[in-house]
């Protein structure tokens, strides 16, 4: 319950993350739930304006998209991680 009372702390800090993110375009996976009651997916958006070197996945799910949807997730994690070939 501590860290459900404590979200409100984050927003403050968006501009924080925000900068960080755009100094220093960090390779980011977003997969997020189209449907998603908490977090919007208009909330999901912003990242790829901030990010240069952004994978980009909105899926027909609700909050719980790893129980909807976990197979799809697993393997965009995977193929994330693996090593890509130079230029």
């Amino acid at each position: 319950m501590e860290l459900f009372y404590s979200y409100g702390s984050n927003p403050p800090l968006y501009p924080e993350w925000q900068e960080y993110l755009r100094e220093h375009q960090p390779p980011t996976l977003i997969v997020w739930g189209k449907n998603d009651p908490i977090f919007p997916a208009e909330g999901a958006h912003p990242y790829k304006r901030d990010l240069k070197n952004v994978e980009f996945h909105l899926l027909d799910t609700g909050h719980f998209a790893l129980e909807e949807d976990g197979k799809f997730i697993a393997i965009a994690i995977r193929e994330f991680f693996q090593p890509k070939p130079s230029s």
